[in-house]
């Protein structure tokens, strides 16, 4: 697991210098331990450590992978210029008449350690230009362990995103485990490795530190855990790659064998097949030119065909099927609410434009229906959601507004249109379509018992709002409380948590985010540098929320916090842009504390429960309880 350090070490000296260099190197204790995954030491059952080093060009590898008959080289290349290195020691040491001695097939490692010592120093020059140069030029870009470390932020683990990748089987990664990473440290030609400790972590980011230097802080750098460069401790030994040990604590050990078996033992690391979870993790089943339902964003009460353009980390960028220059095009991620299969609006009686497009055009296919977000079962066939039923919704036009609201058509399989009071089309254009089980509509009464501000209708003049009067005012009922969905998993988030979050109203963003409430597995997200007024309502298990770290382990691009300027220059013209887009009116808003009372609500009597307003709720959560008579 670490022998690499006997032949690659920066401070290499001549063989002749000492009476050292003619040593051999000496074969690996049988007692070195290898670190696997659940913290125990293993040891080969021959007793043996397993592992030889190459004696020609110093490689550790495995010892079966070795060639020759004695494992001496890691190569076929290595054993002939051995061989061939050894035959001219020997002819010249037969010329001045003297045997062959160890230190004559030592000598055939000369040249390569003058070539070592000469490209190590011109390295060391680059990089000292380099770091000159990056010390006179400010390096551009966002850097997510910049802007936690300055802040002392915390962000959501990836456990709370189960359609991320590794959001399933992340494991007990956290702080402690051991890694090998490659060591900059070191002026070597060659790419060596080092153990290196998680002291934080952030999404999928994690704060390494590299083992020996204790508490010492100077050379913490982050990394991506499901990067190229991480791997489980004795990766290195079964790759045959070199541990080198940085050249800043170089001198704290003369035995660095002993100081990692003793550091490493009962230690954790990540699981052998990690990178394997990472990249069968990062497989999407959605391909290019798949052809989808998705909703109309000019029209929200109707479909229309798209074809799958792209898939960025389980983003699609959909064109629209009669977008000629491929410009009209919508993003969602693969588990959206928002697309179906063909044929899915005409089976369950939801508004399609039909496209001109009489036949598919060449390459494009339907996606199979399997492989679209399922919907849980509901029984219609009781007491159900009628037209003109009263609820509250989050208004999909303004994400940041919870809205009276009104269902105006039932369709089938647990579907609903539904449209915002005092701001729709009187066609029913502006309809949109939520599923009965759907986190993002609410009874009646639920933001005020959780201290929500709740947007009354557009140019309602009683304020503040009551829904006992507007109930009454307007001969209608609420939905009954009973066909909400009211679960409430264990998501695991908490105020404060950074992360990365799609802007629902530019949907092919993705902004670095901040909670800032909880109300059950409603989580208001909040993108940092924009004033709260872009805030937007989404459900703890929504698609559109990632951990931190995912743009950059997707190739997605990651929209940084504005800065003051922009938003100076940009608030103005978003604002206008924005209340013209989602034509809605706030309300005045609510006193700070709020009376909880009995109210009739079609002709049932309830009492409310008080929210988990701005606390984390992990069980199931029941908003109203009906009295019994």
């Amino acid at each position: 697991m670490f022998d690499g350090y006997d032949s690659c070490s920066e401070d290499t000296s001549s063989s002749s210098s000492s009476d050292e260099s003619e040593e051999e190197v000496a074969p690996l204790p049988s007692s070195l331990p290898i670190i696997k995954n659940n913290g125990q030491v293993y040891t080969y059952p021959d007793g043996k450590s397993g592992m030889a080093t190459c004696e020609m060009c110093g490689m550790v590898g495995v010892r079966d992978a070795f060639y020759s008959k004695t494992k001496r080289f890691c190569s076929v290349s290595c054993s002939r210029s051995y061989s061939s290195n050894s035959k001219k020691a020997s002819i010249l040491a037969r010329l001045q008449g003297k045997p062959p001695t160890k230190k004559a097939k030592v000598l055939q490692k000369q040249p390569l350690v003058a070539k070592l010592a000469a490209y190590a120093q011109y390295q060391a020059t680059l990089q000292n230009q380099a770091k000159t140069k990056a010390a006179a030029v400010p390096v551009e870009g966002f850097s997510w362990g910049n802007y936690i470390n300055s802040n002392s932020f915390t962000a959501a683990p990836v456990t709370c995103f189960k359609h991320a990748p590794m959001g399933t089987c992340w494991g007990d990664i956290s702080e402690g485990v051991r890694v090998e990473v490659p060591n900059t440290d070191c002026s070597l030609p060659t790419k060596v490795f080092w153990i290196a400790g998680i002291v934080k972590l952030a999404g999928y980011n994690a704060l390494l530190r590299y083992e020996g230097f204790e508490n010492d802080s100077s050379l913490d750098f982050w990394c991506n855990v499901c990067g190229s460069d991480i791997h489980p401790v004795g990766w290195c030994a079964t790759s045959g790659k070199p541990l080198v040990p940085p050249r800043t604590i170089q001198h704290k050990y003369t035995n660095w064998k002993a100081f990692l078996v003793k550091r490493l033992t009962g230690a954790k690391t990540l699981p052998p097949d990690f990178s394997q979870k990472v990249s069968e993790s990062m497989q999407y089943p959605f391909k290019t030119s798949m052809r989808v339902e998705v909703v109309d964003k000019t029209h929200l009460c109707r479909t229309r065909v798209a074809v799958v353009e792209s898939v960025i980390g389980g983003r699609l960028r959909l064109v629209y099927e009669e977008s000629e220059d491929k410009t009209d095009d919508f993003w969602c991620h693969m588990y959206s609410p928002l697309i179906h299969h063909i044929g899915w609006s005409r089976s369950i009686g939801h508004r399609f434009k039909r496209s001109d497009i009489t036949k598919k055009q060449d390459g494009h296919f339907d996606a199979p229906p399997h492989l679209f977000m399922k919907v849980k079962e509901v029984d219609a066939a009781g007491e159900w959601f009628k037209e003109g039923m009263k609820l509250e919704a989050i208004d999909p036009l303004n994400l940041s507004a919870i809205c009276v609201a009104t269902i105006r058509k039932v369709l089938a399989d647990g579907y609903l249109m539904i449209g915002i009071d005092g701001s729709e089309a009187a066609d029913g254009s502006d309809w949109f379509c939520y599923h009965a089980t759907s986190p993002s509509i609410f009874p009646v009464g639920f933001c005020e018992i959780n201290m929500i501000e709740l947007t009354p209708p557009r140019g309602y003049a009683k304020l503040p709002f009551k829904w006992f009067d507007y109930l009454r005012e307007t001969d209608s009922i609420a939905a009954p409380v009973k066909l909400f969905n009211k679960e409430v998993p264990n998501h695991g988030f908490h105020v404060g948590m950074k992360l990365e979050a799609v802007d629902l109203m530019e949907p092919r963003l993705v902004c670095v985010a901040t909670v800032t409430r909880i109300i059950h597995r409603l989580l208001r997200i909040h993108f940092d540098g924009w004033e709260d007024e872009y805030d937007q309502w989404v459900d703890c298990e929504s698609p559109d929320l990632y951990p931190v770290g995912w743009c950059q382990l997707t190739g997605y691009q990651l929209q940084p916090p504005a800065p003051q300027s922009s938003r100076d220059s940009q608030s103005s013209s978003s604002k206008q842009k924005k209340k013209a887009k989602s034509q809605q009116y706030k309300g005045h808003k609510k006193m700070t504390s709020l009376q909880l009372k009995e109210e009739l609500l079609d002709g049932e009597e309830y009492s409310f429960l008080q929210g988990a307003s701005d606390q984390e709720s992990n069980g199931s959560a029941s908003y109203y309880i009906k009295q019994e008579p």
